[in-house]
């Protein structure tokens, strides 16, 4: 028997937004600023790991690669158990055991620990994103999810802008026989481990759990999210429990999509990120401080990007026609990248990441208006798990790239053709009318058993 509830105040549930944007939105940023920190500080070592521990382009390529194959294989069961044990608990366990593990990198002594660690690090950091995007389906109403995306997406590009100063500083610290590397690695992943004791205290489950909300906005949270999922359950004309095995789900072509999608933003991302250090490094005469600050450079203009791709996108309501310009602008940046030497390659990469990084975050809103809600924690899951293995290609290609050729120029037009395949591709993701974000993809292939 259906339980009917009365209908939803919108000034409570507007409230209620209110407050779970202000209590969670900063700390969930804050989070993915500490994350994407640990897992790109690498990029401004390579020149030091080579120099003391004798790792050169192909196997730092691998090391950094190494990460999202971990990432990858573990995406899935981490999300799964964040179901069974709740946000609050294991979103604390994955922060504790990212730092742990961010923080052994400081005493790594050969390339085959740098292996083990960065595969171990993947591991760790499994299920924080799909994590926090399923956290948002269950607290925020579908029209808020895109809005709150943004800004949660805008952490990885302000990580982007502080990463470069930051480690730059704490490369120069010397003593306690350590060297500038380690006390990076060391401060930054026991950092971590120190902020997720505040995660346990301040983070809740679900709105029921919130002392901070009041009896009638955690109902009108609970009961506008509810409403919306009978509605995509009577539109996609589906009763009863989904079963959501990684194999079935990938048997639906858009899922499918979704993942070569999110496999290349991730591949252009994490393509530059790990090599822009050393192409800025290439222009000559800088020390790692100023090679951090010139780092910042693109990710502060890619800040921007994404903040007006997304409030044209909520403005003129056809996300996959923002995300395919996205990915043309980010082509065309890569491609131009090859046509000049370094000043000009940096200038071309500023522009590509205007689009790489618009397009990641113009990205989410598509899947998440497709999913039923009883499999949207296991599908964006496979969708980031699967997507995120370009950040294994990439990496990986570009470290053999130059190491038998002596430049990474067939990487970077690699990556501007995958950017213009995917900005034609994204077009192909199925509309409908009354999916509530001007999406609209339909839930149905998502949710058919086999």
């Amino acid at each position: 028997m259906n339980t009917v509830h009365a209908p939803v105040d919108p000034v409570v549930l507007a409230r209620a937004v209110s407050k779970v944007k202000r209590h969670v939105l900063p700390l969930f940023v804050v989070m993915f600023i500490v994350n994407y920190i640990d897992r790109v500080n690498i990029g401004f070592v390579r020149s030091h790991l080579e120099t003391d521990l004798g790792i050169g382009a192909a196997a730092y390529g691998l090391g950094a690669g190494l990460f999202f194959i971990g990432y990858a294989l573990f995406e899935v069961p981490s999300n799964i158990l964040l179901q069974r044990f709740g946000a609050k608990v294991w979103l604390t366990r994955i922060m504790f055991t990212w730092g742990v593990v961010a923080t052994a990198m400081a005493f790594v002594p050969n390339e085959t620990w740098f292996y083990i660690l960065r595969f171990l690090l993947g591991v760790a950091e499994a299920g924080f994103f799909p994590g926090v995007v399923y956290y948002f389906t269950k607290w925020l109403p579908a029209g808020e999810r895109g809005k709150a995306m943004a800004i949660f997406l805008s952490g990885s590009a302000i990580a982007s802008i502080l990463s470069g100063p930051l480690s730059g500083a704490l490369l120069s610290i010397e003593g306690l026989g350590m060297r500038g590397w380690q006390w990076m690695f060391f401060i930054e992943g026991m950092f971590s481990v120190v902020l997720c004791g505040f995660v346990w205290f301040w983070l809740d489950s679900l709105p029921k759990d919130a002392k901070w909300l009041s009896q009638a906005e955690s109902q009108a949270l609970t009961d506008c999210i509810d409403e919306e999922q009978r509605q995509r359950e009577l539109a996609a004309g589906e009763t009863g429990k989904v079963k959501h095995s990684a194999f079935r789900l990938l048997r639906d072509p858009q899922i499918m999509l979704f993942c070569f999608l999110y496999f290349s933003i991730s591949l252009t991302i994490y393509g530059c990120t790990f090599w822009l250090p050393s192409i800025i490094r290439s222009m000559g005469g800088l020390g790692d401080f100023q090679i951090g600050l010139y780092n910042s450079i693109p990710w502060i203009i890619s800040v921007v990007a994404m903040y007006l791709f997304a409030a044209l996108a909520a403005r003129y309501k056809w996300q996959q026609a923002w995300a395919s310009s996205a990915f043309i602008i980010a082509a065309i940046g890569l491609f131009a990248s090859t046509t000049g030497g370094p000043v000009f390659a940096f200038i071309a990469i500023c522009f590509a990441a205007i689009g790489f990084k618009a397009a990641s975050s113009l990205f989410w809103p598509i899947p998440q208006a497709y999913l039923d809600a009883r499999i949207s924690a296991a599908v964006i899951a496979l969708i980031n798990s699967v997507g995120s293995l370009g950040g294994f290609v990439a990496p990986a290609t570009f470290g053999i790239l130059e190491e038998r050729t002596g430049s990474i120029e067939g990487g970077l037009i690699g990556l501007a053709s995958v950017s213009l395949i995917a900005g034609i591709l994204v077009f192909m993701t199925k509309t409908r009318k009354g999916s509530g974000n001007g999406t609209g993809i339909s839930t149905r292939a998502a949710a058919s058993p086999a």
